[in-house]
This record gives structure tokens, sequence and C-alpha cells, in this order.
């Protein structure tokens, strides 16, 4: 079961790494266009600056899901080390609670709430024409990639114990 968690864990980075270089080699073509077309043609196109907007909204919060499936997050582990095994466990189990929690609360039911209220409002994006739920989805999609890993994390500290925690703090 656990090697199917991790193998569960790897593919799922594997998914949000391949949609992150995507995303980032369109936000670098937007971008360069941006500046082509504000230089040589003396007037930026309208939407470049937009779509940027957008897109970093996108790879901001999946990049922090993936940082996160991937341990991958900056953190203070000094004091976090000088504590025994057992209570790193405790630790890191207690840490994988909050994250579940505060994934499920704030990304996934806020992110939600968010995206339902925009998509009703009918907000559009005023370059793009694209409604502005479509843009807020990334916080409910990035919940939910961040749910899944900190789910599988705590499976993994739960059932190998203190050799699996791995700088969660």
């Amino acid at each position: 079961m656990l090697a199917l968690l991790k193998t569960m864990r790897i593919g799922l980075c594997r998914i949000l790494e391949f949609a992150l270089i995507i995303a980032v080699v369109i936000l670098t073509l937007d971008v360069l266009w941006g500046v082509i077309t504000r230089y040589i043609f003396g007037s930026q196109a309208k939407w470049t600056e937009e779509l940027a907007r957008f897109l970093l909204v996108w790879v901001s919060l999946l990049g922090g899901a993936a940082a996160f499936g991937e341990k991958a997050h900056l953190g203070v582990d000094y004091f976090f080390n000088l504590l025994d095994p057992s209570a790193r466990r405790l630790l890191a189990i207690l840490s994988y609670v909050a994250i579940i929690f505060f994934a499920i609360s704030v990304f996934i039911v806020g992110g939600v709430q968010l995206v339902q209220s925009n998509f009703a409002s009918g907000q559009m994006a005023p370059a793009l024409q694209i409604n502005m739920g479509w843009v807020y989805a990334a916080v409910p999609v990035a919940g939910f990639f961040i749910l899944l890993l900190a789910f599988q994390q705590l499976i993994e500290t739960l059932f190998e114990g203190s050799a699996s925690v791995k700088e969660v703090v």
C-alpha cells in the first residue's frame, strides 16, 4: 500500500510539473510578445499583461503544491532535528493534519465558493473576456493536489514511522 501511495505522489508531482512547464513556457512567450509589441509596434497587445498575471496566479499556486509534494518548501529544521524521533514523528503528524484541515477549509471549500461566486456574478476579464472564475479556479485545484499529497505523506508517516519524517516543519 505504501508503495502505491508513493507511486501516486510521484505521479501527481509529475502531472504538476508538466502543467507548470507548459504554463511557464506560455508565460514566457506571452511576456516576450508583450515586449515585442510594445517596442517594435509602439503599442503593447492589451491581452498580454492580463494573461501574464493570470498565468502567474496558476504557476504560483500549482508550484506551491508541487513543492509540497516534493517536500521542497523552505523550513526551519534546526529545532525539529533537535527532537527525538518519536517527537519528530508526532510533530510531523500534527503538521500534516493541520495542512489537511487548511487545504480543505481554505483552499477547497473557500476556493470553490470563490469560483462559484465569480461564475454567478459573470465578472469577465477586460482584455481576455474570460470569466474570472477560471482564474480563481487555481485555488481549489491547488488545494486538491495539496490535500492528496498531504494525505499521502500523513499515511506514509503513520505507517513507516520516524524514518519517513523529513523536514516537515
